[in-house]
């Protein structure tokens, strides 16, 4: 049994979910609020499992009663049920402890789905949002890879490969087509760009940065 708790400053949106909820025999509301800093009051008590959380409210926001609950109630997961879907709210929600981020255009199935996962101990992310928080995630790879693969001629990428898979000079420069100097003056600019110094540390680094795998 998940027992949840419903923070909202609207009383309708507390109700309804309250009544969706509880249609189900493993879902148990044990307690509601109406703001951030009644929550924590509330949750000391209650002892939630699962807290539906919206951002924003008056008094204490649901990001700063997120932050406090995480600290003062670290049982209960809260999730966020939120009408932002820009990416500053769902960054802040999470750093500030949430295991969830769902908007408040969602169906009823899906909340009751992200309740489950969250009490599951999984992190939940709804389709609205998932795209945001992917693009974000791409703007931020180039800036990771800056001094590292994307400094890489293509050739050198494909010499990288090679020796991460256990080839020798003789092998990749069949393969390459190139003859043994060559693939050394590659394999010694790799070392010179990603500032490594021996082919342990290229095949750590290439197996890290998704160049080849254990199983190749």
């Amino acid at each position: 049994m998940t027992r949840v708790m419903i923070v909202d400053d609207h009383s309708i949106v507390r109700e309804g979910i309250r009544i969706l909820l509880e249609k189900f025999p493993d879902l148990m509301v044990v307690a509601d609020a109406d703001n951030g800093r009644t929550a924590l009051e509330v949750a000391a008590q209650a002892s939630p499992g699962v807290v539906v959380m919206d951002t924003s409210m008056p008094g204490m926001n649901g990001i700063e009663a997120t932050q406090r609950l995480s600290v003062e109630c670290p049982s209960a997961r809260v999730l966020i049920l939120s009408m932002h879907k820009d990416k500053r709210f769902v960054a802040q929600a999470f750093r500030a402890g949430a295991r969830g981020y769902l908007l408040k255009d969602c169906t009823s199935a899906e909340l009751v789905h992200a309740v489950r996962s969250v009490a599951a101990g999984e992190i939940y992310v709804c389709s609205g949002i998932i795209g945001v928080v992917i693009d974000d995630y791409i703007k931020r790879i180039p800036d990771t890879l800056q001094q590292g693969e994307a400094a890489l001629t293509p050739r050198e990428r494909e010499v990288l490969q090679l020796i991460a898979e256990g080839n020798n000079a003789k092998n990749i420069a069949f393969l390459l087509k190139i003859n043994v100097k060559t693939v050394d003056t590659h394999r010694q600019q790799i070392m010179k760009k990603l500032k490594l110094h021996s082919v342990a540390e290229l095949t750590k680094f290439a197996i890290r940065e998704g160049f080849t795998s254990l199983d190749n």
